[in-house]
């Protein structure tokens, strides 16, 4: 197995039947790669790492420290599975989304641009209490994001790719949109969901409402929310652009009611302490020849 970092070499070191090798992803790969049977990619690496998949002729798994998979999916060699790292960034990312409503409700970056001028901006603002959030997307960060708003007295309602218990149909969302104050997207990058929020979603949502993307920019078309943001119908807060890193000439950077962070929503210093966690359960269940709970693409 290859790891690309001290951290992981130590984390999975006592997953037993596997051989942890450390390896840099800029230099020359070491000796073990080719035997390797797992590789573990870098914390949020682009789609250039999958290039390393073709230097391991034995390669049956590449685990990923990612909840999003998108780099990956459909680009692996035959016979050759993907796990991510689902579970291990939920905590964190809900407490992101929580952090950039607060900011939006309590008009934060108001106060902070008059910090910096040394101006007294008394005003009243709004508050999260109360708030009806709309989740596009079901599954852990959603979870966590419900544990975290729940004592904010917010209303939550799912949606999901299929409706069940508790969960409506994304083939409603256009209907639930007029009715929530918020609406989170937390949805992975697929064939579906690219462009999902676009001009039509965008203009279900009532005025003076936040769209907060921790999913992945291309989720959002960028032209048609820097459209609607022009206008200060709506306001947003985006951990994730598209393009990613953001150009420093593109017009979302002035775009009025944007709270915009540079992907950070799981970057937190537990982060990498849970992501391994989860991989090693994840490449235990490989060694034991059983399919890894976190399986996205089933190449064996």
């Amino acid at each position: 197995m290859l790891v690309c970092d001290q951290e992981g070499l130590a984390a999975l070191a006592d997953v037993s039947g596997v051989a942890a090798v450390r390896y840099d992803p800029q230099a020359t790969l070491p000796d073990e790669a080719a035997v390797a049977q797992v590789l573990v990619p870098p914390f949020l690496a682009t789609s250039s790492a999958v290039a390393l998949t073709e230097q391991l002729p034995r390669l049956r798994l590449v685990q990923l420290l990612t909840a999003g998979a998108e780099s990956w999916v459909g680009r692996l060699p035959a016979g050759v599975a993907l796990s991510d790292c689902r579970g291990a960034h939920g905590g964190a990312t809900a407490e992101w989304i929580v952090a950039v409503l607060l900011a939006h409700y309590r008009d934060l970056s108001a106060f902070l641009r008059a910090q910096d001028d040394r101006r007294w901006d008394y005003h009243r603002t709004d508050e999260l209490a109360g708030k009806r959030v709309l989740l596009v997307g079901a599954g852990d960060v959603a979870e966590h994001t419900v544990r975290r708003l729940a004592p904010f007295e917010v209303t939550t309602t799912l949606v999901g790719r299929r409706a069940r218990d508790g969960v409506h149909g994304i083939d409603e969302v256009l209907d639930l949109l007029p009715r929530h104050d918020a609406c989170v997207v937390i949805v992975p990058l697929t064939d579906d969901t690219r462009g999902l929020v676009d001009a039509e979603f965008l203009a279900a949502m009532p005025a003076g409402a936040v769209l907060v993307n921790a999913a992945r920019g291309p989720v959002v078309d960028t032209e048609a929310l820097t459209a609607e943001l022009s206008t200060g119908r709506l306001r947003a807060a985006l951990d994730v652009t598209d393009p990613e890193p953001l150009p420093a000439d593109h017009p979302l950077w002035t775009a009025p009611g944007l709270l915009l962070t540079p992907h950070v929503g799981g970057s937190v210093p537990g982060a990498m302490r849970r992501a391994y966690a989860i991989a090693a359960e994840q490449i235990a269940a490989f060694a034991r020849g059983e399919r890894p709970p976190n399986l996205v693409e089933n190449g064996y």
